[in-house]
C-alpha cells in the first residue's frame, strides 16, 4: 500500500533515508544458486556513487554494500536477500535552515502535505540517494537477466539541450567509457562545456538518458495491465528525476502514417522496430529501445522564491553538495530499474511456460 515494493515474483523493496543510518533492499523471489557476491554488487554501485567527477556532488560516500542474508557460500540460497548500504558522510547540520521551508522542485511540500510531517534532512526518503538501494538490486536482477542472455545498456542522448548525432553513432561498452557514458565524443566535449558554464552560474541541467535491451527474447508481458511498456515506463518513472518516458518511435509515431509505424514481418523476423521491441504488452524479440527525459537538479545556488510552512514568501539559495546534473549518474539507476522488471517478468513467464 505504501508503495515502496516493485515486482510480482522478484520483488525488491528499498528502505531508508539520506541522512538516516543506512539505506538498503530486500529482494524476495531471487531463483536459488545463483553466483552472488558484495564485490558483484560493489561495481554496480561505484558507478552511481556520489564524489566521482568534475560535476558530481563532493559528498564522499563510499556505499559499501553488505549482504546480511540470503547468500551462502557465494550462492543465492532462494530466501530474501538483505541488502545494507550505510551512511557515512551526511552533514544533516547543513539543512537545519531549511526545517520549514519549502525547497522549489523537491518533494518537500508533497510529502508534507501527504505525511504532516517531513525529514528536511537531505530530502530524507524522497533524496536521489534512495537510488542506491535500488542499483544494488538491480544487479542481483541482472544475474537472472543474465542468465537468460539478456543484456542491458544504458547511455547520454542529451544534456543541456547537447544531443548526439544518433546516426552512426555505435553504442556498446567500449563507445560509453567516459565520463559522460556518451558515444559520440564530439558531443560529450560540447556536454561538458555546458556543465561548465551551469555550474559557473548556479544552475542545474537535465537531459536524456537512452536505454537498450538486447537478446530479450519474445513472449514477455502480461496483457492487460501488467504490460511489459507499461511496466518499464512505470519502473522508470517511479525514478524521482525522470519526467518523460518513451518507448521505440514514442511520440513520433504521432506523426507517422500506419504504413510508416508498422513493423513489417518476413521469414527472417522484423524488417523494422518503430514498436521498440513491444507489441500489445509483449515482446517481440527485437531490440527493446527506451529514452527517458531526466529533470535539472533542483537544488541551485540561484535565488528561487518559495514559502515556508506558515506560507510566509521566503527568498531561497540553497548551498551545500549538489550535482551540476543527474547524468551519468542516474545511468545505472535506468539500467537497474529495466533489471529489475525483466527479472521479474522471466521469472513469470516460467510459470505460464510449465
Amino acid at each position: 500500500m505504501s508503495g515502496n515494493t516493485i515486482g510480482n515474483v522478484f520483488r525488491v523493496t528499498t528502505w531508508g533515508e539520506s541522512h538516516g543510518g543506512a539505506i538498503g533492499a530486500v529482494i524476495d523471489g531471487c531463483p536459488p544458486g545463483l553466483g552472488l557476491s558484495e564485490q558483484h554488487i560493489q561495481a554496480a554501485l561505484d558507478r552511481r556513487k556520489p564524489g566521482v567527477g568534475a560535476f558530481a556532488t563532493p559528498r564522499q560516500e563510499t556505499d559499501r554494500i553488505e549482504i546480511l542474508s540470503g547468500v551462502f557460500e557465494g550462492r543465492t540460497t532462494g530466501t530474501p536477500i538483505a541488502l545494507l548500504i550505510r551512511n557515512r558522510d551526511a552533514n544533516s547540520g547543513a539543512y537545519d535552515g531549511l526545517r520549514n521551508i519549502f525547497r522549489p522542485g523537491h518533494g518537500d511540500y508533497t510529502y508534507f502535505k501527504k505525511y504532516g510531517l517531513r525529514d528536511h534532512r537531505g530530502g530524507g526518503r524522497a533524496s536521489g540517494r534512495e537510488t542506491a538501494a535500488r542499483v544494488a538490486a538491480g544487479a542481483v536482477a541482472a544475474l537472472v537477466t543474465a542468465a537468460a542472455g539478456i543484456d542491458v545498456l544504458a547511455y547520454t542522448i542529451a544534456l543541456g539541450g547537447v544531443s548526439i548525432s544518433e546516426s552512426g553513432t555505435t553504442v556498446n561498452r567500449e563507445s560509453l567509457a567516459n565520463p559522460l557514458c556518451c558515444p559520440d565524443q564530439e558531443a560529450a566535449r560540447r556536454m561538458t562545456g555546458r556543465l561548465e558554464e551551469a555550474r559557473n552560474a548556479g544552475d542545474s541541467l537535465g537531459g536524456i538518458v537512452g536505454i537498450v535491451v538486447r537478446g530479450c527474447p519474445a513472449g514477455l508481458g502480461e496483457p492487460v495491465f501488467d504490460k511489459m511498456d507499461a511496466q518499464l515506463a512505470g519502473a522508470l518513472m517511479s525514478i524521482g528525476t525522470v519526467k518523460g518516458v518513451e518507448i521505440g518511435a514514442g511520440f513520433a509515431v504521432a506523426g507517422m502514417k500506419g504504413s510508416e509505424s508498422n513493423d513489417p514481418l518476413s521469414s527472417g523476423g522484423f524488417l523494422a522496430n518503430a514498436s521498440g521491441g513491444i507489441l500489445a504488452g509483449i515482446t517481440n524479440g527485437e531490440q527493446i529501445n527506451m529514452r527517458v527525459a531526466c529533470k535539472p537538479i533542483p537544488s541551485i545556488s540561484r535565488s528561487q522564491k518559495t514559502v515556508d510552512r506558515e506560507g510566509n514568501p521566503v527568498t531561497l539559495s540553497i548551498g551545500g553538495r549538489h550535482d551540476v546534473c543527474v547524468i551519468p549518474r542516474i545511468i545505472p539507476v535506468c539500467e537497474a530499474m529495466v533489471q529489475i522488471v525483466l527479472a521479474d517478468f522471466l521469472l513469470r513467464q516460467k510459470a505460464v511456460t510449465l
